[in-house]
């Protein structure tokens, strides 16, 4: 009699959050970034998008700064076909995504990779760019959020809700039951508090250049603190 999921042995993973964790910024600017230079938008809209980028940097996540930089995407783009987007991701990462990663957290990922886990991208940024970083870094797939197609064409709407908080979680505990994961024996890493949704769903959970109210909370959960951005400063002194 063949076995069924439950029978089999669960597998561990783990799960990256990408803006602030596995790479510095947004992901969702640097494709903006490029697709500016591809004439996708005018200056204006850029600069303005440049200036959320540059909150989101200074301030850390919040569900405001993420709710407007995935708005203003949105409008960027709607319009547009998806396949000129699309051919978009190679140079993307190439030319912005690469240099911005943490050399730490990418090394985090791929011994969770060595020693037999699946790793997963978990983020707010479009699945696309999610899907991309991840197969250039050589891990098993990425979860993002979800953009609307029309005969081929961007509409600027989402197909459900934007890949945060509460839809982090929502999102991984679907994918266990799929792929047959502990979530007991998997990890989670991030940086924002917007997270906890995400790192209280699994048995270890670990904060990466946390903002203070993550800090604050995994200090007192005892969880590990990684703060890979402390250690910059100091090598570039």
């Amino acid at each position: 009699m063949p076995k069924t999921p439950n029978d089999l042995p669960k597998i561990e993973a783990a799960f990256f959050d990408v803006d602030n964790t596995i790479l510095r910024g947004s992901s969702s600017f640097l494709f903006g970034k490029a697709a500016f230079k591809k004439g996708f938008f005018n200056r204006t809209d850029f600069w303005r998008f440049a200036w959320q980028q540059a909150r989101f940097i200074a301030r850390g996540e919040t569900l405001n700064t993420v709710d407007e930089i995935r708005d203003r995407a949105l409008g960027l783009i709607e319009g547009h076909k998806a396949n000129e987007l699309a051919a978009l991701t190679d140079e993307v990462y190439e030319n912005y995504i690469a240099p911005k990663l943490w050399p730490e957290t990418v090394r985090l990922a791929r011994e969770h990779i060595a020693a037999g886990r699946e790793v997963w991208l978990v983020t707010a940024t479009p699945k696309e760019i999610a899907d991309v970083i991840a197969h250039r870094l050589g891990l098993t797939g990425g979860l993002g959020t979800l953009v609307e197609r029309k005969d081929g064409i961007l509409t600027g709407k989402l197909v459900g809700e934007t890949l945060h908080g509460k839809h982090k979680r929502k999102a991984i505990k679907a994918l266990a039951k799929e792929r047959n994961i502990s979530l007991k024996r998997s990890y989670a890493y991030s940086d924002s508090v917007n997270d906890l949704p995400l790192l209280t769903a699994v048995g270890h959970a670990i904060a990466v250049n946390p903002d203070a109210a993550l800090k604050r909370y995994a200090t007192a959960a005892e969880w590990p603190i990684l703060d890979f951005k402390k250690r910059e400063l100091r090598a570039n002194k």
